[in-house]
């Protein structure tokens, strides 16, 4: 499985749920929506200073690969943040490291998260800030990132891996496959198809 296209460059370390998707944003009954309003306090400020954050860039928009520095998606466990990222676009995210949570919300989205050493973040990063146009291509089964020459190792979590490889990272598609062998296994439960309830 290969991602390519352009990418976005997010510099900074320890990006927090809160500033991908600020939380007023969570009372929404479905995630419909939320592309907008990805990192929308950081846009704000960086407007109201007189710069451009990169999610403003009209030449980034459309981009496939998110590119971003240690410990991304830490803070709270918000399913919304990467959400937002994939309806915003963003097929997979490179960077040096993943918040476990948000990882696990990702590639449950079907947004593969892939670790490659800091200098080739800097290097790919500097690559598609000097370039809009250029392309990154995320290799899953040969555990490569390349764009413009960079040839970078990654890595990702064996059995997230695998899901990818194997087409299985849809749990709920998984599960309503075959929705008679779920009908089957609830009719075996006792707590399902013996449930009663209790008189007042």
């Amino acid at each position: 499985m290969t991602i390519t296209g352009r990418a976005v460059a997010l510099r900074g370390e320890d990006v927090d749920t809160d500033r991908i998707m600020p939380a007023r944003f969570l009372r929404a009954v479905s995630f419909d929506g939320l592309e907008a309003h990805v990192f929308e306090d950081d846009r704000r400020a960086e407007a109201a200073a007189g710069a451009r954050h990169p999610f403003d860039d009209p030449a980034r928009a459309g981009a496939a690969v998110l590119l971003v520095n240690r410990n991304f998606g830490c803070g709270s466990s918000r399913e919304h943040a990467p959400q937002a990222l994939a309806r915003w676009g963003v097929r997979a995210i490179v960077g040096e490291s993943f918040a476990e949570i948000f990882f696990s919300n990702a590639t449950a989205l079907g947004v593969p998260c892939v670790s490659v050493r800091p200098d080739a973040v800097r290097d790919l990063m500097a690559l598609v800030e000097r370039d809009a146009a250029a392309i990154v291509s995320v290799d899953l089964e040969g555990l490569t990132v390349r764009g413009g020459g960079i040839d970078a190792v990654c890595t990702m979590p064996a059995a997230a891996r695998g899901a990818f490889l194997a087409g299985t990272w849809d749990a709920t598609a998984l599960l309503t496959a075959d929705f008679d062998a779920v009908r089957a296994a609830a009719a075996r439960l006792p707590y399902v198809s013996g449930f009663r309830p209790a008189r007042a």
